[in-house]
């Protein structure tokens, strides 16, 4: 078992689709780190040499910005505007959605599930 930025890479899976299990690498990404370290894309996790993992490992170290480190980013910039109290800081806040959507009806995800109103039967 592959262990890449404190996450186990599944063995059985070709390469690229193993590295998108690192939250932070997408598929386009993940071609990319193939390429730069010289893996083929057709190749299995578990056909991987100990060198090769460690040379991916080095690779998205310097290179990208993974798992705990990017959900302390994101985690940050909400905070940020939260405590700037600009519109979409005011929406995270209120658990609302932020990019616009229309809360009149949907919205589910983000409000929860419906509470009744009293006295609004007819």
């Amino acid at each position: 078992m592959a262990r890449i930025a404190g996450v186990n890479i599944p063995t059985a899976k070709r390469v690229p689709i193993a590295l998108t299990y690192i939250t932070g690498i997408g598929n386009s990404s993940a071609e990319a780190i193939c390429e730069a370290v010289g893996i083929e894309t057709s190749r299995r996790v578990n056909e991987l040499s100990d060198a090769e993992v460690l040379k991916i490992r080095e690779h998205i170290d310097e290179n990208y910005t993974v798992e705990g480190d990017l959900r302390r980013d994101t985690q940050m910039n909400i905070k940020r505007l939260m405590d700037l109290g600009s519109y979409r800081g005011l929406r995270h806040r209120r658990n609302l959605p932020v990019r616009g959507q229309r809360t009149h009806t949907n919205a589910r995800t983000r409000k929860g599930p419906a509470k009744a109103i009293a006295g609004k039967k007819k």
